[in-house]
């Protein structure tokens, strides 16, 4: 069991706010284990916190859940929209925890999207230094050259800065319709879109297929699931190596 910020161990037992459980281990008020503690301190959630000799209650270890969800077009990634658009949280039910979204897909995009509770693991995947690729199946109008697939690869200018090097697959060339398959290790807003119009192409379908090594699969549009402790280990060691 790992040793958490005695504060935050006070805030989490509703006494008080993290600032002013600050304030009162500065006071000298607070005890673990009968010593006094400093603030910076830290302390396992089983020890004896007290607070002008009070025991604090002890806080229930909550469940952690990762979730993945395969957003179906028309649904903002916001869980509640100020416009009264359809919503990602009307789909996620049953859920004795409320999850938030890892990252966001615009409403006009599809695919997976991960949820959870737990905000390290979160912040890790975010985080850009992490570079945890995520993978894309786009649909583009009206065709691509060579120059436009080299430019996507080595990265284009978007928001006045260029994009990181992409890897970029042509999986299905139509007249008037080509399908890639777009890698990326950012997360920058409508990036994807963003990218294919500095080339000049048209984006008529967006959906992610995969989150570093978790992939979406058979997950039908508007349907959710938990990450198996397989994904879950695979996606932290993704997070490690980044």
């Amino acid at each position: 069991m790992e040793k958490v910020r005695i504060q935050k161990l006070i805030a989490e037992s509703g006494l008080c706010s993290r600032r002013k459980a600050e304030e009162l281990i500065a006071q000298g008020k607070v005890k673990v284990n009968g010593h006094p503690v400093a603030t910076g301190d830290k302390a396992l959630p089983t020890d004896l916190i007290t607070v002008d000799g009070e025991q604090i209650r002890q806080v229930k270890k909550r469940r952690l859940y990762y979730i993945m969800l395969n957003k179906p077009r028309g649904y903002v990634t916001t869980m509640k929209d100020e416009l009264d658009r359809r919503s990602v949280n009307e789909l996620l039910y049953d859920l004795p925890e409320r999850v938030y979204p890892v990252g966001r897909l615009d409403r006009n995009s599809e695919g997976l999207l991960l949820f959870t509770n737990d905000g390290q693991f979160a912040n890790d995947i975010m985080h850009p230094s992490r570079h945890i690729s995520k993978t894309y199946r786009v649909t583009v109008r009206p065709d691509i050259t060579d120059e436009q697939l080299v430019r996507l690869s080595e990265g284009v200018e978007i928001d006045g800065r260029m994009t990181a090097p992409a890897t970029v697959i042509v999986l299905e060339k139509e007249k008037g319709r080509v399908v890639l398959q777009m890698t990326i290790h950012e997360g920058r807003n409508r990036q994807i879109r963003k990218m294919c119009e500095a080339v000049g192409l048209e984006v008529a379908r967006l959906r992610r297929t995969a989150v570093g090594p978790i992939k979406l699969g058979m997950l039908q549009p508007g349907k959710y699931r938990e990450l198996t402790a397989e994904e879950l280990r695979a996606l932290r060691n993704a997070i490690t190596k980044g």
